[in-house]
């Protein structure tokens, strides 16, 4: 957390945030083009936002693109906010809104900058990432749905919370890496869903969206932890799914910190 708030400390970096909360997905070029600032500069500063885990990093072919991440700011509010008044836990509350609200606007036509990108580090194995994420006996507990599937590449999957069992044959496993990567086409919005809250309005308008995919790539760091980043992709602009994944995503990936974290904790 010293390395998150040394970093907001910057204006320049915090201009850097700005113009990614308006537009993430933004290549070095984009970024300088956007604001009064050399070219080194900017790298410098994406530099400290990257280390202080604000700024996720995607590759699209040679083309580096810098993402909006909002794990740092969920990470600030469940440690901090009971700590303060409820003026100053709302102005937090706010800013973790604006962090986590959808970028896109109508006049914005690159599908790249429509993805949701959102990168967190936890401490545990990719063995056991793995496992919590493909493993419906663990997945369930720890992120409140599964997947159910032999996982291999060109499988279908069934898609399951509580009661509900969605399959389709277009749920399609894309790459399945052990410990290091796994794709996948998204589920099937279907009426059943308006168990979970969803109106049939929303459904609708999500079942006629071309079909997104979800990536997980897993990578081992230091100080025995893992970096996992996950990539939702292939949303039309003003996309009801990218609204959907974009609140439902941090949500499902905290708990699934927390309990992976729970287990290592040292017993007191």
């Amino acid at each position: 957390m010293d390395e998150v708030f040394k970093a907001l400390a910057d204006p320049s970096r915090r201009r850097l945030l700005d113009s990614l909360n308006a537009r993430t997905g933004q290549s070095l070029r984009e970024l300088c083009a956007g604001l009064d600032m050399a070219r080194q500069s900017v790298s410098k500063h994406l530099k400290v936002l990257e280390d202080a885990n604000l700024v996720s990093i995607v590759w699209r072919g040679r083309e580096k693109l810098h993402y909006l991440n909002a794990e740092p700011i969920n990470a600030i509010a469940d440690r901090w906010i009971n700590h303060y008044d409820r003026v100053r836990a709302q102005t937090l509350a706010d800013l973790k809104t604006v962090l986590e609200q959808d970028p896109m606007g109508d006049n914005n036509n690159d599908a790249n900058n429509n993805d949701f990108v959102y990168t967190t580090y936890i401490r545990t194995t990719p063995e056991r990432l793995w496992q919590a994420v493909t493993d419906p006996a663990f997945s369930e507990r720890y992120m409140g749905h599964t997947l159910v599937s032999d996982w291999k590449v060109g499988s279908t999957y069934s898609w399951r919370d509580g009661d509900l069992n969605i399959s389709d044959p277009e749920q399609v496993i894309l790459e399945a890496d052990p410990y290091r990567r796994l794709a996948f086409t998204f589920h099937t919005f279907t009426r059943d869903l308006t168990a979970l809250g969803l109106s049939g309005d929303v459904i609708d308008r999500a079942a006629a969206e071309p079909r997104s995919r979800v990536s997980f790539d897993i990578e081992p760091v230091d100080d025995g932890r893992v970096k996992l980043t996950v990539i939702h992709s292939g949303f039309p602009p003003g996309s009801v799914v990218r609204e959907l994944v974009s609140g439902g995503w941090p949500s499902k990936l905290s708990d699934l910190k927390s309990e992976l974290e729970l287990e290592t904790a040292p017993a007191r």
